[in-house]
């Protein structure tokens, strides 16, 4: 069984340092890895990146993160890219990695992700050049995703995941008001994660919504939100099983 810890939306500032340390620290012994799916700042400064940094560093598990619109705020995600990856986190933005542990072998495919709304109440590719951006955006980091998807399951990773910041459906929005839901995902990740296949979907962004959705391929999403489950991190369990595919996405995460 791979155990996967999962977390978003800490938003560290220099008066949070060392609150989730102690937690963390707790994981080699109930988790293989942790995932980090964004909004890690609180405005995306190389200081609050520091932060966070020293939270995850030499944790004893393979961390991997996404960034979210906070860590963008200041117009410098690189650079809080940098600082996290000098501290030992693998950072995706449209690529995905392979961690091993306990002899399996996890693969994570990563972005960010953006808005554009779902299936039935969506923007679409039409009218002011801004909005088409704001829709193509939407796609191109849907298609990454896809593609980093497909590309761990050619290397056959005893499981697959998708981590995004923004959410890939409405159902773990339920709780949040019905006019921001354009702004917190897209059904275009959704897509990219069914046609790819995964075994779960994790992403941050929607403080106010729910935990358990799915996507209609069948794919177990899970809001880690911080003020979603409450706590320092939620561990989710998974089946070992070889060459992941879309039909292993019917497997429960508990």
């Amino acid at each position: 069984m791979i155990r996967i810890a999962a977390v978003g939306d800490i938003h560290m500032g220099p008066d949070s340092q060392g609150l989730l340390r102690p937690a963390f620290e707790t994981l080699p012994e109930c988790a293989d890895l942790l995932l980090l799916a964004g909004d890690l700042t609180r405005h995306g400064t190389p200081e609050e990146a520091r932060v966070v940094a020293r939270e995850v560093r030499d944790l004893g598990v393979p961390v991997v993160a996404v960034l979210g619109n906070h860590d963008h705020h200041d117009d410098r995600p690189d650079e809080v890219t940098a600082i996290l990856r000098d501290a030992g986190a693998h950072v995706l933005e449209g690529q995905g990695t392979v961690v091993t542990s306990g002899g399996a072998r996890i693969g994570v495919a990563g972005t960010k992700g953006f808005g554009g709304g779902f299936v039935g109440r969506c923007a679409g590719e039409f009218g002011e050049p801004v909005m088409k951006e704001f829709v193509r955006y939407s796609r191109r980091c849907a298609d990454s995703l896809r593609t980093s998807l497909e590309q761990l399951g050619e290397e056959g990773c005893d499981a697959r995941i998708a981590l995004t910041h923004f959410s890939p459906v409405p159902d773990t929005l339920a709780g949040e008001p019905l006019e921001i839901y354009p702004f917190l995902g897209s059904y275009l990740l959704a897509e990219a994660i069914d046609t790819a296949g995964a075994d779960l979907a994790v992403h941050g962004h929607a403080h106010a919504g729910t935990e358990h959705g799915m996507t209609s391929g069948g794919v177990r999403v899970r809001n880690v939100a911080q003020p979603v489950i409450g706590r320092a991190f939620h561990v989710y369990h998974l089946p070992v099983h070889e060459h992941a595919t879309a039909g292993a996405a019917a497997q429960a995460a508990r």
